[in-house]
């Protein structure tokens, strides 16, 4: 199926890896040029790969989504070569786990910068030039404790629903004016940060890594985690005309883990 991606141009947050390389290199396989941005220094070397195995016009602009000069930047950039941006695809990496009292007020504000206000300043940023295009596409990326909770992630578990929320409202502000606003919500998918948390889970428990991996694989009607390549091709069918029609819409990437009706 051609998903009709051939030329846009697509802006991917924390695109070094895991879910945002994913995502970029998703992209890139449908034909969407890429403007990739990472605090890492793993960015250029994620670019590199993107390019030797799609042909794909990729730019990498180091940069951090809590800093606004930063965003400023990557945006710029993205202006500067390509002239357009259709899809905006809002990452950051995940906030630190823990549980309420074992965090302090400090480890709140620095969630967040990461997880929220990056979205709202990406919003800010790309927004403006979607309005006056009269089309785009932005996607964030959270999670399924959307929907809900997951132990001992209350940073995470808050914060997420705070950008569901912006995702949503923008939806009903940006939507007559051509702009399509979603969510993605993976589950277990296994990348670096699902990787951090099994450990901190596993240290915990005193069980094994493998112990608290089937614990967590158990309780996915599919009985395994989803795989990376398998989340980019869910982003990449999102910021398409294929979903030309799905809007305000927080899918769940989970494999039938969260247990909601709706």
């Amino acid at each position: 199926m051609d998903l009709e991606l051939t030329g846009k141009v697509a802006v991917v947050t924390a695109a070094s890896k895991g879910l945002g390389k994913a995502a970029a290199l998703a992209l890139a396989r449908e034909g969407a040029r890429i403007v990739m941005g990472a605090r890492s220094e793993a960015l250029e070397t994620a670019a590199a790969d993107i390019r030797s195995e799609t042909g794909a016009d990729v730019l990498a602009v180091r940069g951090d989504v809590t800093r606004q000069e930063d965003i400023d930047a990557l945006v710029n950039a993205a202006l500067d070569k390509f002239g357009q941006i259709d899809i905006l695809f809002v990452n950051a990496g995940g906030p630190p786990p823990g549980t309420f009292l074992s965090l302090t007020p400090e480890d709140w504000e620095a969630a967040i910068q990461l997880t929220l206000m990056s979205a709202v300043r990406l919003c800010y940023a790309v927004v403006p030039h979607m309005l006056e295009r009269g089309e785009g596409c932005i996607i964030t990326t959270q999670s399924v404790s959307v929907k809900q909770p997951i132990d001992n992630l209350i940073l995470s578990n808050s914060l997420r629903m705070a950008v569901i929320g912006l995702m949503k409202t923008l939806a009903n502000e940006l939507g007559p004016k051509g702009i399509r606003v979603n969510s993605i919500n993976p589950g277990w998918t296994w990348t670096e940060r699902v990787e951090q948390l099994v450990n901190d889970r596993a240290s915990r428990s005193g069980l094994s890594v493998d112990e608290e991996s089937a614990k967590i694989t158990a309780s996915i009607p599919l009985k395994r985690m989803g795989t990376v390549d398998e989340f980019g091709k869910a982003v990449a069918f999102l910021a398409s005309p294929a979903a030309a029609f799905i809007h305000g819409h927080a899918l769940l990437f989970d494999g039938g883990m969260a247990k909601s009706a709706l």
